[in-house]
């Protein structure tokens, strides 16, 4: 069995604060050490569950986060970033029995956690037909588009209300919850074990109930803090400016939206 696990770092355990997701910062190790503990944690249940190769993608900002020699064995570890559109899946395909994705966050636009945005601070809000987007469901979309099934997801509170919404198969490991600027989280070594044990309930389960829908037309919508951002991207082929602030992209095929999204997001 073949699993695929991609990881951020703004829903791990505890994070609250940017400085804690940047490399620059003396507060960054901290979280990139409890980074790379919930993702060991979420291989350990996979391998539990049966899995012979798991491949990692380190998914947060210079995708070189992870601390790869605590891995285990098995883990094939993607850093950096190739310019792919699958961005934050790069290397997922369709011999992968199931995808995870650890250390998720809320959507921009959102109230639910002080981190939340979607793939760039530049996005006030993203819509594909008519649904606010996060960086979830982005890529559960690249999931469906192979035939893979998301069967769990880590990260804020926020996100995992929106998870269980879209599909309430998918098991979620709720880690905090913001209020305003801050963040209430559990202890991070119950974040590890609740994260194992999870993963490999999921692993163990009908895996083909967690398939997301794939919708047969995209309406998509992006609204950016910067009117001038709305306006270089409105020249996409294909994008429409429909306000200051406000670009409209539509395409039947979801490949076309990610390259839409590597271009103007």
């Amino acid at each position: 069995m073949k699993i695929y696990i991609s990881a951020d770092i703004e829903g791990i355990t505890g994070t609250t604060h940017w400085d804690e997701a940047d490399k620059k910062q003396s507060d960054y190790n901290e979280f990139r050490e409890q980074m790379t503990a919930e993702v060991v944690a979420a291989c350990e249940g996979a391998l539990k569950a049966g899995a012979t190769e798991i491949w990692v993608k380190d998914a947060h900002d210079t995708g070189r986060n992870i601390i790869a020699s605590k891995l285990p064995e098995e883990v094939r570890l993607v850093r950096g970033w190739s310019g792919h559109p699958f961005s934050m899946v790069q290397e997922l395909d369709e011999t992968f029995a199931a995808m995870i994705m650890i250390g998720y966050h809320s959507r921009a636009g959102s109230d639910t956690s002080p981190l939340a945005h979607t793939m760039t601070g530049s996005v006030a809000h993203i819509r594909i037909n008519e649904r606010y987007a996060s960086e979830f469901l982005l890529h559960a979309y690249v999931a469906s588009l192979l035939r893979v099934p998301v069967v769990f997801v880590s990260g804020d509170a926020g996100l995992c209300h929106e998870v269980q919404a879209l599909n309430p198969h998918i098991r979620t490991n709720a880690v905090m919850h913001g209020v305003g600027n801050s963040t209430v989280s559990i202890h991070p070594h119950l974040a590890v074990q609740r994260t194992r044990d999870e993963v490999e309930k999921a692993l163990k389960d009908d895996v083909s109930r967690c398939l997301i829908p794939l919708p047969s037309h995209f309406s998509v919508e992006v609204k950016y803090k910067d009117h001038a951002r709305a306006y270089r991207a409105s020249f996409f082929p294909g994008a429409t400016l429909a306000e200051p602030y406000t670009v409209l992209f539509e395409s039947d095929d979801y490949f076309e939206v990610l390259r839409f999204f590597l271009f103007t997001v």
